[in-house]
């Protein structure tokens, strides 16, 4: 039977509360339930006057308002609010009435530069709300996952400019130098002298925000961007961030995150890098903390045709490579980026018949470099092996690479539409803290799912009992 609705319904009226209109399983109802907002009153006094001046907006809407945004990966601060002006359940989360006015979009920036900027306020609220999933039981830091992902710039990237800029030092370097100096003074060489000048390299510097970094993908892919570095546990929670420009190298960000999480969270027994990590210094230390690394395989950088690195072998008690023909490369030196050289002797390597596959030299000479550190790169080599390892890096894929795909398809940040380093930062740890946020929220909104895991299987009947109440989507027992 065809039936019609009557229009003059919507100018009905009726008396209803707000709570009556948003589902009892709304997620908004579930982060209500999940974490209490009051702290940030404690975090945010001090950037207010106590006595004098015009009343302010609620310091944790201005919170909340951000939260939403990037919980529901809306777009745009803008569009933020005309979504909370017309959506019952995001009124509900705020505390505001049907009829109560929004503040504007422009409000949570001009708090952000007046009172919030240079403050670590959004690193806190992202580590208390972490603490809260810490406290139930939901993060198991056992093992850390760590990778990095771009995210584009707002900038364009044909407009730039070209700046040469001084080679940074690596932050290990003095320790790297005095390994090398004692290394040379045990084969009877002078010790390097320290380095009066300093290197140059040339660098595109976006002329819209000069703080990113010009990132090259593939041939076709080029833009300006940040690299977002990050580490989560096997339950996909975010443990720690930090925003650099992309054109910095992952292994020169890698101390920095990992002592984050050491002070924040703790020290993890394991920890699981991809190929950009595999460096002898993160190896070292890795295994001087007593951490697994899992790394893993990369291919030969060897030339198709020639001879692979593992088919030369080292002699550790004489110091030594052998060749596949039996021919022995002594030592040579030490150079001072931390590679020990071993050298072939040319009147024999000239008479050899595998020469062709041996070196390409013109004076015959096969060169082999070892990394005075070179020993914890072949310890994770040999745990890339072992069953544990594999485990640990096969859940990369479940845990890191799924945050950064939730991250830019369900949280709106594949690119950004701030500018500068620190309001990328502000921005990372909001969206993180909303990820773990939602996370914590629906993982505490149903008691029964946890019961379901602490229940014996052999109490079947209880155990199907629990099994239909879940189905049916009840949320207590």
């Amino acid at each position: 039977m065809l039936s019609k609705r009557e229009n003059n319904l919507r100018h009905q009226l009726q008396v209803v509360t707000l709570d009556d209109l948003v589902p009892m399983d709304h997620l908004v109802r579930k982060i209500d339930q999940a974490i209490d907002f009051s702290f940030i009153y404690d975090l945010v006094e001090q950037y207010y006057s106590p006595n004098n001046g015009r009343p302010s907006i609620d310091p944790v809407v201005l919170i909340k308002i951000p939260l939403l945004q990037y919980i529901f990966g809306i777009r745009s601060m803008r569009q933020t609010i005309k979504e909370i002006e017309t959506n019952v359940a995001y009124r509900w989360f705020l505390g505001y009435e049907l009829t109560e006015r929004i503040p504007h979009f422009s409000t949570f920036g001009k708090n952000y530069v007046r009172r919030f900027q240079d403050t670590d306020l959004f690193e806190t609220i992202f580590y208390r709300i972490l603490k809260e999933a810490i406290n139930e039981g939901f993060v198991d830091p056992e093992a850390v996952f760590i990778d990095s992902t771009h995210v584009k710039a707002n900038a364009n990237k044909k407009k730039f400019i070209k700046k040469k800029v001084r080679t940074e030092t690596r932050r290990y370097q003095e320790q790297l130098t005095n390994e090398v100096n004692e290394d040379r003074a045990k084969r009877g060489k002078k010790p390097f002298t320290p380095k009066t000048t300093t290197s140059e390299k040339e660098l595109k510097e976006s002329t819209t925000d000069p703080e990113s970094g010009y990132f090259v993908k593939n041939e076709r892919e080029r833009m300006f961007a940040y690299s977002y570095h990050t580490a989560c546990d096997r339950n996909g929670f975010v443990l720690g961030a930090i925003v650099k420009a992309s054109n910095v190298h992952d292994s020169q960000v890698f101390t920095d995150l990992f002592e984050q999480i050491k002070s924040k969270i703790g020290q993890p027994r394991a920890v699981a890098l991809d190929a950009g990590y595999k460096t002898p210094y993160i190896s070292k230390v890795l295994l001087d903390e007593g951490i697994r690394p899992a790394m893993p395989y990369t291919r030969p950088k060897t030339k198709k045709g020639f001879f692979r690195a593992h088919e030369y072998v080292y002699d550790e008690y004489n110091d030594c490579y052998i060749c596949p023909e039996g021919q022995i490369l002594p030592y040579c030196t030490t150079t001072r980026e931390g590679y020990r050289q071993y050298k072939s002797q040319a009147h024999i390597c000239r008479s050899c018949p595998m020469l062709f596959k041996c070196t390409a030299s013109r004076d015959c000479t096969k060169q082999i470099h070892r990394h005075v550190w070179q020993d914890y790169l072949d310890e994770v080599e040999h745990l890339r092996h072992t069953d544990k390892n594999k485990e640990i890096y096969a859940m990369r894929k479940e845990t890191i690479e799924r945050v950064f795909a939730d991250l830019k398809e369900k949280h709106g940040l594949r690119w950004t539409t701030l500018r500068g380093r620190k309001k990328n930062t502000m921005q990372a740890m909001l969206a993180f803290a909303a990820m773990n946020l939602k996370k914590l929220a629906n993982w505490k909104w149903r008691p029964s799912v946890h019961l379901y895991f602490f229940i014996k299987l052999n109490e079947k009947p209880l155990l199907n009992h629990l099994v239909c109440w879940f189905r049916r989507g009840f949320s207590t027992i």
